[in-house]
This record gives structure tokens, C-alpha cells and sequence, in this order.
């Protein structure tokens, strides 16, 4: 290996917004009052991208952009240049660099063990040089995190498969971790509004829309309309009992009880990765802690047990079979993600360890739980919702125990694995269940389940259509 690997080749010009910042954008890590560098940026096409979205922007390339200044910014982006890197000190350097550059956030991120698939090359140190003369270096998930934990020694988050994200505060990585967990389970559910006295309904609705959001009565500092609410109905508590008065009061103590199922969760994936200091939790979330466990040692001890049953195979088996939403079969339980806030939270937290190691897995919308051996595999089936019978196209599985993370891709498949009876991978308030069902139904009746063992693939579904001559309307 020499100083001759032309690195430069290695850069691609872009027709939209690469992986690592689209995720960014999604996680609100880069928004449009961030200021963002691109450290290695290539030929420059993430920066035009940036400035559409109205981001500002500025790059350096060794190759390509020699001469732009490397200027520090609230976040910088590391895109995909590890990987080209064939010395590891080099690779230390150069995360020290643009770390040094990042006020907020660095984002990391490199190509994964299959992107190695089908690649032509040779061994070369710990990579493979290309037949045009490149070199990559191919990390897993856990080898990529750990790499940038021993350079940096500060807060990481895995964001999605080969994306890490580095903080300065550690505070911030604990908003996304409990942003991820309300945003699969603090969806506002259906509720009595008819029967609020409509004199006091736009003055109570703030009050409604934050206790389904978090379950409890917010502190005067939390909303802003809480001195409004308070001079009107004397306090927040008179004003949630003509609220929990005029609609269902079992529903509000539903939502307490997911609400302290949700803190619980978030407190046993921060023990996975490394729980925080009390002082470093966003400032809501040691208002849940007072709220729904008193103090941190208590929450800490009961999310510890949670943890430690997520890791038991007959606890999960439990959880599995008591699962109120999934698709059950022998060995797992199939669960839509945006029914995953009604799972156990055994279940929920055994997910949660998985998505610690890989993050968000963009497109996947099934998640499948081993039942006897601690495994979480991410389905993605693209046509979910609008075809009653999804194709498979990738599976990426997480193997807990040794944390090894594989995809399967089925895109090119000629006879992919094909889903049925899809309703029953939906959660009980999903709009989609009806239609679904009655379509099943259809098909049931028609005798296109007789034989399941035939129609696993969307080959065998179809051959077992022409034999009953069926169509799908």
C-alpha cells in the first residue's frame, strides 16, 4: 500500500442529498438554522443540495476542493471518508480533524461488510483495493462505533446502519434517544372530544394535546399556555378533571401508564449504551422520573429489570404470547412498526437494544422478535399498505448477543418472500386494518389459504392464483 491509492476516484457526484445527511435532516440534527462543513465533501454535490434546502454550507476536499478553508460549523459531516482511508492512524487523525472543526454534532459515516458483496479487488491491509485501483475499507456497525468512541471519547449514537452521530452534550443524545421513543409511541389517540363543554374547548386544548403526548401534567415551564389555563380554572389539576370528567378517565390512565412505560424504556436502552448523569436527561424527562418513579433510583432500578428481562428467552417468549398487536408464528412475532408503541415493554426495549446498534433502518417496516434467541431483524417490504401481498425487498438482522448485523437483499429475487393476511401486523387504531380484512376474508373464503405451505413466495402465490382462477380487485 502506498501514497499512490488515487482517493480522489472514491467521489461521487450526487443527484440528491447523500444517506448520512438526509438522516441528519430527519433527526433535526441539521436544520435550517444549523450551519453545516462538509469535511472531504468530494466534488461538492451535498453542498448544493444543503443550500436548496435553504441549510448553509462549506466544504474542503483534499482532491477536489484544496484551497476552500476547513471552518469550524455547529455540524460537520464526515461522509464516507474513513473507508478510503488505507492507514488506520490515518483514519484517527483525520476523525480528531473534523471533530475539532464541530460545535455540536459530527456526523460519521462509512460502507458496511455487504457493501462488499460481489465486489472485485484484493486483500490490501485491513481493506480491499478495487479493480480501479481504489481502496475501501469495510466496517460493521460495532467496529465503525468503536473506532470513533476511542478517537473522540464523547457521546455517540448510531443513527442508521454505517452512520454514527458524536455530540458535545451529552443532554442532545439523550433528546434523540427519547424522540425515537415517543415518536413510535406518543401518537395521540382517539378521545371523547364531543363531549368537552365547548365554551372551554380552545382554552383546554394545549392541556389535551400535552397530556396525550406525555401522559402527566406538564410543569408551568413546559407550556406555554399553562398561566392562561391556570387563571381560568384555578390550576392545572381542576382543569384536567373537567377534561378527564367530560371524556373517558380510563383513557388518560392509559396513557400514564404508556407514558411510564416509555421513560422505563428509554432508561433501559441509556443503561445499554452507557446511562447517563440525572443532570445530563433532557429537562422533560426528569419531569417524567419525579412524576411516574419518584427519582432516578428508582426509575433506574425498574428500568434495569426491564433490561435484564429483555434478555431472558422465557420472558420474552411471555411477552411474545401476551403481545396484544404481531403476527405470531413458532419462532417470532411480526410486528408493524407503527404498531410496535402497543407491544410489551419487554419487547419494545429487546427492539430498542437492536436499533442502539444499528439505528434507524430507513424503509423498514416490519420488525421481526426472535422468540428464543436475542435477535431483531428489520423487514423491508415497500408496497406495505398499498398491496394486500408486499414483496420483500431487504432484511437486515442484528444478532444481540454477538452483534453481528447482516442484509439480505431480495430485490432482484425472481420469486421473493411475499406476505399475507397484513391486517394482522397493524396495530388495533390503524385505518389500514378494515380494508385489509375484508380482503383477507375474501380470500379465505375463496380457498387461497388452504394450502399455506404454497403461497410463502410471490412464485407460489401466484401459481396457486391461476389454479382457483382468482383475481385480486
Amino acid at each position: 500500500m502506498t501514497a499512490a491509492v488515487p482517493r480522489h476516484r472514491t467521489a461521487l457526484i450526487r443527484t440528491k442529498l447523500s444517506r448520512p445527511l438526509t438522516c441528519a435532516v430527519a433527526d433535526k440534527i441539521v436544520t435550517t438554522e444549523s450551519t453545516v462543513f462538509d469535511y472531504g465533501c468530494g466534488h461538492g454535490t451535498d453542498l448544493a443540495h444543503l443550500n436548496q434546502l435553504g441549510i448553509t454550507s462549506a466544504g474542503w476536499d483534499p482532491a477536489h476542493r484544496p484551497h476552500e478553508a476547513r471552518q469550524p460549523a455547529q455540524v460537520v459531516n464526515l461522509g464516507y471518508v474513513l473507508n478510503v482511508i488505507e492507514h488506520p492512524d490515518e483514519r484517527v487523525r483525520t476523525l480528531h480533524a473534523a471533530w475539532e472543526l464541530a460545535r455540536d454534532a459530527l456526523i460519521v459515516s462509512a460502507r458496511m461488510t455487504w457493501d462488499a458483496r460481489g465486489l472485485r479487488g484484493r486483500p490490501s491491509g485491513d481493506g480491499v483495493l478495487t479493480s480501479t485501483g481504489t481502496f475501501q475499507k469495510f466496517f460493521d456497525q460495532h467496529e465503525l462505533r468503536t473506532l470513533v468512541q476511542d478517537a473522540l471519547n464523547a457521546p455517540t449514537l448510531n443513527a442508521a446502519p454505517g452512520i454514527i452521530y458524536v455530540f458535545r452534550n451529552p443532554t442532545r443524545a439523550q433528546e434523540l434517544l427519547a424522540a425515537r421513543i415517543h415518536r413510535r409511541t406518543a401518537v395521540p389517540e382517539p378521545w371523547i372530544c364531543e363531549q368537552l363543554y365547548d365554551q372551554h374547548r380552545d382554552t383546554l386544548m394545549p392541556l389535551v394535546e400535552f397530556l396525550t403526548a406525555y401522559g402527566r401534567l406538564p410543569r408551568s415551564t413546559e407550556m406555554d399556555a399553562a398561566p392562561t389555563i391556570t387563571r381560568r380554572f384555578g390550576s392545572l389539576a381542576r382543569a384536567f378533571a373537567i377534561i378527564s370528567t367530560s371524556t373517558d378517565p380510563e383513557h388518560w390512565v392509559r396513557l400514564r401508564a404508556r407514558a411510564t412505560a416509555n421513560l422505563l424504556v428509554h432508561l433501559a436502552l441509556a443503561r445499554f449504551d452507557g446511562r447517563p448523569r440525572y443532570g445530563h436527561l433532557p429537562r422533560t424527562v426528569q419531569h417524567d422520573v419525579r412524576e411516574f418513579t419518584q427519582n432516578y433510583r428508582n426509575a433506574c432500578r425498574r428500568a434495569d429489570r426491564l433490561l435484564m428481562a429483555s434478555g431472558n428467552a422465557d420472558m420474552v417468549g411471555f411477552a411474545v404470547d401476551a403481545s396484544p398487536v404481531g403476527k405470531r408464528s413458532p419462532s417470532a412475532l411480526y410486528i408493524h412498526v407503527d404498531a410496535l408503541r402497543h407491544a410489551p415493554a419487554v419487547l419494545r426495549v429487546l427492539e430498542g437494544c437492536a436499533r442502539t446498534l444499528v439505528g434507524n433502518v430507513p424503509g423498514a417496516n416490519i420488525i421481526k422478535l426472535h422468540r428464543n434467541e436475542p435477535k431483531v431483524a428489520y423487514l423491508t417490504y415497500p408496497t406495505f399498505g398499498q398491496d394486500p401481498h408486499p414483496t420483500l425487498a431487504t432484511a437486515l438482522s442484528v444478532d444481540l448477543r454477538t452483534r453481528v448485523v447482516d442484509v439480505q437483499d431480495h430485490r432482484r429475487s425472481p420469486d421473493p418472500p411475499l406476505l399475507h393476511r397484513t391486517e394482522e401486523f397493524l396495530g388495533p387504531d390503524d385505518p389500514r386494518r378494515e380494508q385489509l380484512s375484508a380482503i383477507s376474508a375474501t380470500e379465505t373464503e375463496a380457498g387461497l389459504y388452504d394450502h399455506p405451505e404454497r403461497i410463502a413466495t410471490l412464485g407460489g402465490w401466484q401459481r396457486e392464483l391461476a389454479r382457483l382462477r382468482q383475481g385480486l380487485r
